[in-house]
């Protein structure tokens, strides 16, 4: 039987959710760093949240700092104690916020990994056009690379999210916000194919509008689409380790070194603030710097 502690991670996770829109996967990590701090208040004897002391966060911070966790994690522990301190005190079940003052550690943004034009090209020949697994692979793999769209929203699109003649869709990314994204004409190829043929085979119905479909008429699932990138990739004889998410950082930055503004690239990206977008501005940087020290007579 859950106590005190559990029903408010509960509420929190679930306000978290509802009211803020966080994605599956941080209310996931959330949920851990929740578990984990709830373990160690059980330990001290602490079974109410009005009895947490000022000192329990803070010794659960030191535990995993002890871990040798990285900043970044560290950074969302911080965040996940945080905002749960500040729910009980909104909710009026704990008097104060212990965590109300602590600063969370400098997080030095990771560089993306990403592929060159030309293993993106070798990779999206991969698919058989002549059979139908190939015609819907090939679609996802052309969209995901044409717009930049994260795995989750690739397979969550409903076949009425497309406008074909226009040349856009329409995705729904993290908290719900809903956004448009233009089509470049290999995409739009790509998806004719796959609609005119294989996607024929699970005629669209309010019980299955999910433009992204597997054997049984089923929606594809990430774990699904990542499998059938590894497999392609592997095929194409790419030696790196190829990700859903490593397409999407491809897609940005080949934008910007063919000279696309930032705020586009940000808008198609979806980022909320234009910072988590300038990470790609070091990657064409380093880009250009190679391309002046190969190509420069004095390079």
């Amino acid at each position: 039987m859950s106590d005190e502690m559990d029903r408010w991670i509960d509420r929190f996770l679930h306000y978290l959710a509802v009211e803020k829109g966080l994605s599956p996967n941080t209310l996931e990590a959330y949920s851990r760093d929740l578990q984990g701090y709830g373990s160690l208040l059980r330990g001290k004897g602490i079974r109410e949240v009005r009895k947490i002391s000022a000192e329990a966060p803070l010794a659960y911070l030191k535990s995993i700092r002890g871990r040798g966790v990285s900043a970044r994690s560290q950074a969302r522990v911080l965040s996940a104690l945080k905002g749960f301190h500040k729910f009980l005190l909104a909710e009026r079940a704990a008097a104060e916020n212990p965590l109300r003052r602590v600063r969370s550690p400098r997080v030095v943004p990771r560089l993306p990994s990403v592929m060159t034009p030309g293993e993106v090209e070798e990779l999206l020949r991969q698919p058989d056009a002549r059979q139908p697994r190939g015609v819907r692979d090939r679609a996802m793999l052309e969209l995901l690379y044409a717009t930049g769209l994260r795995v989750s929203e690739l397979v969550h699109l409903c076949v009425h999210d497309l406008n074909l003649e226009v040349g856009y869709l329409r995705t729904r990314g993290k908290g719900s916000k809903e956004r448009i994204v233009p089509l470049g004409k290999t995409a739009i190829q790509a998806l004719k194919d796959y609609l005119t043929g294989p996607r024929l085979l699970y005629p669209s119905r309010p019980s299955n509008p999910v433009l992204f479909v597997r054997r049984g008429g089923k929606g594809m699932t990430r774990q699904g689409f990542w499998k059938i990138l590894k497999g392609y990739a592997r095929a194409a004889g790419i030696q790196k380790r190829i990700t859903p998410h490593m397409l999407r950082h491809s897609f940005a930055t080949h934008l910007l070194e063919r000279g696309a503004d930032l705020r586009s690239v940000q808008s198609m990206l979806g980022h909320e603030d234009i910072a988590t977008t300038q990470v790609y501005t070091h990657l064409s940087r380093e880009h250009l710097k190679r391309l002046h020290q190969e190509l420069h007579p004095r390079g």
